[in-house]
C-alpha cells in the first residue's frame, strides 16, 4: 500500500507542476508584427501544367525582395481530407504579412509587384484576393 501511495502523490505532485508551469506562461495573443494579410488565391490557364505552376511559385517568390512585406508564404493546394468546406479548385497560394495598412499599399504599386503581375499573369485565368486586419 506504500508504494500506491507514493505513486499517487508522485503522479499528483507532477499533474500539479505541470499545471503550474502552464499557468505561470504568458498568455499571447495573436502577433501585432503583422496585423495586415494579403491572401491571394490563383487558378492556373493551365491547371494541370507543373510547369506553369512551378513558374508561377518562382514568380511569387521573388515578391521577398519587396521592402514593405513583412512574410510571404507561397503554397500549393495540400493533400488533406476531402469535405465540403475545403475548396480545392485553385493552384497556388500567396500568404502576404504587413506591419501596417500604409505597407500593404505600398507593395501594390512596387515595380517587383507590377512586373510579376506583368511577367507571370498570362500563367492565370482567375486570381481572388482576401485582405484582413487583426482584430
Amino acid at each position: 500500500m506504500k508504494t500506491s501511495s507514493r505513486r499517487k502523490f508522485l503522479g499528483t505532485a507532477a499533474a500539479l507542476c505541470a499545471g503550474s508551469a502552464v499557468a505561470a506562461m504568458p498568455v499571447v495573443s495573436g502577433s501585432k508584427k503583422y496585423p495586415i494579410v494579403h491572401h491571394v488565391l490563383f487558378w492556373l490557364k493551365n491547371p494541370g501544367s507543373t510547369e506553369d505552376r512551378d513558374k508561377l511559385v518562382a514568380g511569387i517568390k521573388t515578391l521577398s525582395r519587396i521592402k514593405s512585406v513583412g512574410e510571404l508564404h507561397v503554397g500549393v493546394v495540400a493533400g488533406t481530407e476531402k469535405r465540403d468546406v475545403v475548396d480545392t479548385s485553385w493552384a497556388v497560394s500567396e500568404l502576404i504579412f504587413f506591419s501596417d495598412l500604409a505597407a500593404q499599399a505600398a507593395y501594390q504599386q512596387d515595380p517587383i509587384h507590377l512586373d510579376f503581375i506583368k511577367n507571370y499573369g498570362p500563367l492565370w485565368e482567375r486570381v481572388v484576393v482576401y485582405d484582413a486586419q487583426e482584430v
